[in-house]
């Protein structure tokens, strides 16, 4: 088990990046919390130590998204309808956001997730495919398929590469 001040430094320098990732799947602010607070809590509990400060980024990312998956395949999840799911306009996209948030949150989850780790954290596909457990050469794939998703529904415009 780890001490408060590892909680403590773990929550001020990675409690951005998992709440980032957990919106991106979840699209629930209470959702977000509610899998915010698992994350860091297996974090408490987890008494292996980390090779080194990426390591232990890239096992709260794996931990993220494994329980908001979780969370979204509960049976639970699956009888009930959110608040959110029944007005017109989702609340997390906001008219002067633009269209890209929308259509990246309506892509499917790994197009997101290789998104997301590409463009805001910085990892390269190679750490992406470590963190993801899959190939490198597929994540090539979903973050070519992913921009030109992107650029077909933005009206042909080139983005980021």
């Amino acid at each position: 088990m780890r001490s408060e001040a590892e909680a403590s430094r773990a929550v001020d320098l990675y409690a951005d990046t998992v709440r980032r990732i957990c919106f991106m799947h979840l699209k629930n602010y209470a959702d977000v919390e509610d899998v915010f607070q698992e994350v860091f809590l297996k974090y408490i509990l987890h008494d292996r130590e980390f090779e080194s400060d990426a390591h232990e980024k890239a096992w709260l990312i794996r931990v993220a998204i494994n329980a908001c998956r979780d969370l979204l395949r509960s049976p639970f999840r699956r009888r009930v309808c959110s608040i959110e799911e029944v007005n017109t306009e989702p609340f997390y996209i906001q008219k002067t956001e633009g269209e890209l948030l929308n259509y990246i949150l309506g892509m499917p989850s790994k197009y997101r997730d290789v998104l997301y780790l590409f463009y805001y954290e910085g990892y390269t596909a190679v750490e992406i495919a470590g963190i993801m457990g899959r190939k490198e050469n597929t994540i090539y794939t979903w973050l070519d398929r992913a921009r030109k998703a992107l650029r077909e529904q933005l009206g042909g415009e080139p983005i980021g590469e």
